[in-house]
């Protein structure tokens, strides 16, 4: 027998995200916990409203969230970002982490963030 699942149940984890990720930080590390991402790892950050998220049917299947471009986000801290963090800076929640190109990166400068996006998949 096939599987299958409403789309509106693949929408909600990406729904979440786009009304509670206020903010994307590049990490030098994988963050764990909220704290990891908001200071133990973050060298860049920039603030993220609902509209920088794009909801729409997946690649491969089921749904995807893209995440959008962000072009001049000022550097706090010297390091080499390798991953990036989606984080709910109201509640403090660690929402999402993908791995970005390593990228050095210059406090004082700045570092721009590529759109890039995350897919929920229909069960196989």
């Amino acid at each position: 027998m096939a599987k299958s699942i409403n789309p509106a149940l693949l929408d909600l984890p990406l729904s979440d995200i786009k009304a509670s990720a206020n903010k994307m930080v590049v990490c030098s590390a994988q963050p764990l916990t909220y704290a990891e991402a908001s200071l133990t790892y973050a060298l860049a950050s920039v603030a993220m409203v609902a509209a920088d998220y794009t909801l729409a049917a997946g690649d491969v299947s089921g749904r995807k969230a893209t995440v959008a471009a962000k072009a001049g986000v000022a550097v706090g801290t010297s390091g080499t970002g390798t991953h990036i963090a989606l984080i709910d800076t109201v509640n403090q929640i660690l929402k999402f982490v993908t791995m970005s190109t390593s990228t050095a990166v210059a406090a004082g400068g700045t570092v721009d963030v590529q759109a890039w996006k995350i897919e929920v998949q229909v069960p196989v």
